[in-house]
């Protein structure tokens, strides 16, 4: 037997607020256990089941203007979709739409170019400021002045651009360091035109530095000699000023006299020649540019040698220019211990002779390559100058020469160069050679093999025994002994 069932349904909840579904009373089940009931509707443009929540994806807009038969826009009109229905524009009005938004997008591109344009040139004008203002920092305009008033070819230096610098050493990388002394580090660096050049960066400069600084530029722009390391120019618009020289590949003299393991072993010749070119050169900074100029700080480090092992004196950091009138100059001491003319250290006295004595200090460790001041030495030889003065005075001088000399040199001519090293060393400046001699003897000597008839000064034994006050000297009261600079 079958029995008539009926099923019937409704929901109590009329999900008020929906933008895509409406729900009503239902008619014909108005009520359902004592609850009102609902029938839900999907609004027009929309579709789906709308007894779903929203979340679940209940009626969905219907996209219109993808089904040419559910619009009536027609060609002349183009379809916009709305949510539930859709709209006609006309076709101009789209033209005019896409103007408008090209116009928009122009405007916006101009502000950003404008923007982009201003940020440029208010970076520019504030690194012209900086520049500027590290130029004046960095002395420039004492350098235009000093330069303006001195006698030297000074078109022939280049004031280089901070940019220039940065693209020739690779942003001074490191690996482009060639050697770092007290005043600064020396990167190796190729130019725009291919010249291979050594750029030296100062470190901070304090303005009792910046003197010399200004002062190394004014005398190397005022020289111009074979065997003095040739100044290109100048950068003074970065922190630091940075100078610029020709490069000078084989490094220091003092490397190949200390390091025995060198591939190349310096000849007697090679150090007679030497020896020669830097007397010449120090003979031009006395008597031959047209105001004389010491060097004040001669030693083995600041000895440079080229791609043909010739003599380059570098570093005028320290350097001085008198006027012909002057005899000395009186400074505070300054010098590397072991290369310091005495005289000058008990005085302040700077003179030409001065020099003098340090190339000597120089032309004893081309003989010995020994080094100026030594810790393995006693206190009372630990000089290179006490040292070898008191060796040839006991008559041992043979035992400290170099044995590479011994094998290559007649002893009359090794006798003839340790008589001139004594001379340049006498604790008194006046008896001491002047470069000029110094150079023409040195000219004699490699020339003839012999010692030249120049007159010998007498000299008393007792002036070299003692020079005791390098022992006593403060390190920090002189300069620091700069490492291998390559310049």
């Amino acid at each position: 037997m079958s029995v008539p069932v009926v099923l019937d349904w409704g929901i109590s909840k009329a999900y008020d607020g929906s933008t895509s579904r409406l729900c009503e009373t239902d008619r014909d089940n108005p009520t359902f256990q004592g609850n009102p009931t609902f029938k839900c509707f999907c609004k027009s443009g929309f579709k789906g089941n709308p007894y779903l929540p929203d979340h679940e994806g209940s009626c969905q807009d219907i996209d219109e203007c993808a089904d040419q038969t559910l619009n009536n826009c027609g060609d002349n009109h183009s379809c916009v979709n709305t949510d539930g229905s859709y709209l006609c524009i006309p076709a101009k009005d789209t033209r005019f739409s896409i103007v408008i938004g090209i116009s928009t997008s122009l405007g916006v591109l101009v502000i950003l170019i404008g923007g982009w344009w201003s940020y440029k040139v208010v970076k520019k004008k504030k690194m012209i400021k900086q520049r500027e203002k590290f130029f004046k920092r960095n002395g420039g305009l004492l350098l235009q002045k000093q330069l303006s008033s001195s006698e030297g070819n000074v078109e022939n230096n280049k004031l280089f651009s901070s940019k220039d610098l940065e693209k020739a050493t690779d942003h001074f990388n490191a690996n482009r360091i060639l050697g770092q002394g007290g005043q600064g580090t020396i990167y190796k660096g190729m130019l725009t035109d291919g010249r291979i050049v050594a750029i030296k960066k100062s470190k901070i400069i304090d303005e009792g530095r910046l003197e010399e600084f200004i002062n190394e530029v004014v005398i190397l722009s005022q020289i111009n000699h074979r065997n003095i390391v040739k100044l290109l120019g100048c950068c003074l618009e970065t922190e630091v000023p940075l100078l610029v020289y020709e490069f000078i590949p084989n490094g220091t003299l003092s490397r190949y006299l200390s390091d025995q393991n060198e591939e190349l072993s310096l000849t007697w010749e090679m150090r007679l020649r030497v020896a020669k070119e830097v007397a010449g050169a120090l003979s031009y900074l006395h008597s031959e540019t047209s105001s004389p100029i010491y060097h004040r700080d001669i030693k083995s480090t600041n000895i440079l040698l080229d791609d043909k092992y010739r003599a380059k004196v570098a570093d005028f950091g320290t350097s001085r220019s008198i006027t012909l009138d002057q005899t000395h100059l009186t400074t505070k001491v300054q010098g590397t211990i072991g290369y310091l003319d005495p005289e000058y250290f008990q005085t302040s006295h700077f003179t030409e002779k001065s020099d003098v004595y340090s190339f000597g200090v120089v032309l004893a460790e081309l003989l010995t390559s020994k080094e100026a001041i030594s810790s393995t030495r006693t206190p009372k030889i630990k000089s290179l100058a006490t040292y070898f003065i008191c060796s040839v005075e006991g008559n041992h001088l043979f035992d400290i020469l170099d044995n590479q000399i011994l094998k290559e040199v007649e002893k009359e001519e090794i006798v003839a160069i340790a008589n001139l090293v004594k001379r340049c060393l006498n604790l008194t400046g006046e008896k001491r050679p002047t470069m000029k001699e110094v150079a023409m003897e040195l000219e004699a000597i490699k020339t003839l093999g012999k010692a030249s008839n120049f007159q010998q000064k007498s000299y008393d034994e007792n002036e070299y025994i003692k020079i005791e006050m390098y022992e006593e000297w403060d390190s920090g009261s002189t300069s620091s002994t700069s490492s291998t600079t390559y310049i």
